[in-house]
């Protein structure tokens, strides 16, 4: 099976992102994962923009710390199991953090949200937290996608090698920097620090530069706004073994809004 794994939506540019580009390149995809914490207004998602990205195409979106900004999506968690926020928040949370998912073809599958400790909130320790699901999931399924919502590069390396042919792949988000360190780890496990962001490249990690900037030189409270230009999608495409569950492969995918789509054909000049 073929996967995509679209980086943190940021805002409407972001959303525009996956509309344009997704409707021309998801019939090559069995699954569609988006990370969508910041996909309303730039921090945040409601039920109206989670139901936007699953009309585009996307199957399942995975958040992080930025999914509680905005209070109506408290009930939409709880209610719609295609959305997930971070496993390792405390019991009484709203929503779920991992859910088991079966495609069309009757492949069934485990998409797992977790959420980094360090500079985060101390939650549960994501590495317990992921050992008691994966002991709840054996047996059931084999092929098990991580969503790695975490700060400090040390620790997403560390869940990486701490999964490795445990799990499909480990995919890093919430820097919205892409890396460029994607492999197949030696027990088959794809791995990638973080998978990059989908919106405005014309910005700092998704906002307009000048606001961020006077931040760092002031150190006054900023209005932040979502930047406009130099739109982009980023993540990664994991090839997996559907019998075994080991992934084959994983890249990089960096397009443009204006220009081609990930198998090389020209952008429609219409969309």
């Amino acid at each position: 099976m073929k996967v995509l794994f679209i980086g943190d939506v940021v805002g409407r540019p972001g959303r525009r992102a996956v509309r344009e580009i997704l409707s021309r390149i998801k019939e090559g995809y069995d699954l569609i994962i988006a990370n969508g914490e910041n996909s309303a207004g730039g921090l945040g998602i409601t039920p109206k923009v989670a139901d936007e990205l699953f009309s585009y195409g996307v199957n399942i979106i995975t958040t992080g710390n930025h999914v509680w900004k905005e209070k109506e999506i408290y009930d939409y968690l709880d209610k719609e199991p295609r959305i997930l926020r971070p496993a390792n928040y405390p019991e009484g949370t709203p929503g779920r953090g991992w859910g088991i998912y079966e495609l069309d073809s009757g492949v069934k599958l485990c998409v797992v949200n977790l959420m980094g400790r360090v500079f985060m909130a101390p939650l549960e320790n994501p590495f317990r937290t992921i050992d008691a699901i994966l002991e709840r999931v054996s047996g059931e399924v084999k092929i098990v996608i991580v969503d790695f919502h975490a700060e400090a590069t040390s620790e997403k390396v560390a869940m990486g090698w701490y999964l490795d042919g445990r799990v499909s792949a480990v995919i890093g988000t919430h820097t919205h920097v892409q890396t460029a360190d994607e492999r197949v780890l030696p027990n088959g496990t794809a791995y990638i620090t973080d998978a990059g962001m989908t919106g405005p490249f014309d910005s700092i990690i998704g906002m307009k530069k000048d606001a961020v900037i006077r931040r760092y030189l002031t150190m006054l409270p900023v209005r932040f706004e979502v930047a406009k230009g130099d739109v982009m999608l980023c993540g990664v495409e994991i090839e997996i073994d559907d019998e075994t569950g080991k992934a084959l492969s994983i890249k990089r995918v960096r397009v443009p809004l204006d220009e081609v789509d990930l198998h090389g054909q020209p952008a429609d000049q219409g969309a």
